[in-house]
């Protein structure tokens, strides 16, 4: 019962809460006049990466339905993780390094590529 709790909660949050943060993310960023400093800067790289991450993710899937589907532990496949975990760790990186002084997209981009790299990782366990 917990552990069902758990996955549709997880769920939840991966394809409801976390495309929204993103969209919220970058029309945050679309009013927002630009910010000549370093931590705007690496704020918006945190949320581009953490995007691009999702890009990926969405890519992934649409190819995989018109294939029709991956076999089991397919090299393009860990490659697209690899990749898909790649991009958010840099987003957690970037995201970081943008949180020391407050900006619109201060937590958005970290956040977002935190929960893109709990997604990767969902997906590559689920493998």
């Amino acid at each position: 019962m917990m552990r069902d709790t758990l996955t549709l909660l997880l769920a939840l949050f991966l394809y409801a809460c976390l495309p929204a943060g993103l969209v919220w993310g970058w029309a945050r960023w679309k009013r927002t006049p630009w910010q000549h400093n370093f931590s705007f800067s690496f704020s918006f790289a945190g949320l581009a990466f953490a995007t691009l991450s999702a890009l990926l993710a969405v890519g992934s899937t649409a190819y995989a339905r018109i294939i029709g589907g991956f076999p089991f532990y397919d090299p393009l496949l860990l490659r697209i993780y690899r990749w898909g975990a790649l991009l958010s760790l840099a987003g957690i990186g970037t995201g970081i390094c943008g949180v020391w002084r407050p900006n619109p997209l201060r937590w958005l981009g970290p956040i977002c590529a935190v929960g893109m790299l709990v997604f990767w990782i969902a997906m590559a366990e689920g493998e």
